[in-house]
């Protein structure tokens, strides 16, 4: 299929079809993301947080063709013996790499020889995709993929924002094309909760990342989680109100942070009423939920509104549908308002408590009771980052849909805020 064509491919539902055919259209879907750029879009990187849309291409390659298609394949020869050297991210077991601060330097391979080593390794992967042996593997692979495609996103446009002329990815909508409304910013429903024992972490057969176990039991207070994200308007509330000027809301470090780096809106917010997306500087819709603010941002506005951050715990119980009412049904990790195809992501505002933005907790992201570290490089996957970090619940309108799960935990550390990062409150009942 051409790159143009591949843009506008919706990728199917996952439920119903096979691991081969969620393969190709992950890697489908990658691709699409990256035809409106240029080898020059494709090559920059704006801070180390952050990597080059190109970089994200060849890494989840080089995956593939390490833990599968080196080990697995028989007779298989890596695609360029050069590049494991410039792809690998973190895997210490991997051996040497490249600084993550230098990926962006990287102007060779260009843009077509990483696409055409992504062909090379899509395809001969086929003769393992329905190998039973290797389906969990290939599951995690995918997972991965699908983690690289929001974080293209993110990283892309956080690179395009530093450039003054503010260029559009995607074109922007004419009258007539925009996003579907956003739901009324009025609602002031709470899921309660009464407290007790829950269950919590991965509790089915299906796929799920170390981190998302084993599944416990923990004891929580009665507490309320608001139905609804904290939308632009609300945010401007508390910065006319003095809100990133008042230390007494704030963390010493969250403070310290604002003071330091000059913090008085969310990241891509302008003084005109717009914010930078995907598709240029837009009119900021005041009802749409806030998104790019930091755990620092979310707990300050959380005391200024005389609520707080619910813990992740809190956040499961009612995903599980655990409300009070014992009618309420759990709610859909594939609904709200997720990516399926490649075009451009905003937050709309959606019913439940998945899409739109990752939302905050109050809670560090360590590990669970019983949690062991995998064997071999794979296990470098999740469980050496379980310090200093904070833990985020949900999905956003950059997350794959059907890539987020109950019980699925995302991480950062407090002050990053690049990412599609909202807060949904909670309060003591």
């Amino acid at each position: 299929m051409h790159r143009s064509e591949l843009q506008n491919t919706p990728i199917p539902e996952a439920g119903g079809r096979t691991l081969a055919e969620h393969f190709r259209a992950t890697r489908a879907l990658t691709e699409a993301l990256v035809a409106p750029l240029s080898d020059a879009d494709a090559s920059i990187q704006s801070m180390e947080d952050a990597s080059p849309a190109k970089w994200h291409l060849a890494h989840t390659t080089w995956f593939w063709e390490t833990f599968l298609l080196r080990e697995h394949a028989p007779g298989y020869r890596l695609h360029d013996e050069r590049w494991p050297f410039l792809f690998n991210s973190y895997y210490e077991a991997e051996g040497a790499r490249i600084a993550r601060a230098a990926r962006g330097m990287l102007s060779r391979p260009t843009l077509a020889e990483v696409l055409a080593w992504r062909a090379h390794v899509t395809e001969a992967m086929a003769p393992l995709l329905g190998d039973p042996a290797l389906a969990d593997l290939i599951a995690l692979g995918i997972a991965h993929e699908e983690q690289h495609i929001e974080l293209l996103l993110t990283d892309i446009k956080h690179a395009l924002f530093q450039n003054t002329l503010g260029p559009a990815m995607w074109a922007p909508a004419g009258k007539g094309e925009a996003a579907a409304a956003t739901l009324a910013a009025a609602s002031s429903v709470w899921h309660t909760h009464p407290g007790g024992i829950a269950l919590v972490g991965h509790q089915s057969d299906g796929f799920a990342f170390d981190n998302e176990g084993p599944r416990h039991r923990v004891l929580l207070e009665p507490f309320a989680l608001a139905d609804r994200l904290v939308t632009n308007g609300e945010w401007a509330e508390f910065i006319a109100d003095g809100g990133y000027r008042n230390p007494r809301l704030w963390l010493a470090d969250g403070w310290g942070w604002v003071q330091r780096e000059g913090i008085a809106a969310p990241l891509y917010w302008g003084e005109d009423g717009t914010h930078f997306t995907h598709q240029g500087w837009q009119a900021r819709d005041p009802s749409a939920p806030v998104t790019h603010i930091s755990h620092y941002e979310a707990d300050a506005f959380a005391t200024w509104a005389g609520a707080r951050l619910p813990t992740e715990f809190e956040w499961e119980a009612i995903a599980r549908g655990q409300d009070s009412s014992a009618s309420t049904p759990a709610h859909d990790p594939r609904g709200g308002n997720q990516l399926y195809c490649a075009g451009p992501v905003l937050p709309m505002g959606s019913p439940g408590l998945f899409g739109d933005c990752w939302q905050f907790t109050r809670s560090a992201y360590l590990p669970y009771p019983g949690f062991r570290v995998a064997e071999g490089a794979v296990g470098e996957y999740n469980g050496k980052f379980m310090s200093g970090q904070v833990v985020l619940r949900g999905a956003s309108c950059a997350t794959v849909r059907g890539h987020s799960r109950v019980s699925y935990r995302n991480f950062f550390y407090p002050h990053q805020r690049w990412q599609f990062t909202g807060l949904r409150l909670a309060k003591d009942a």
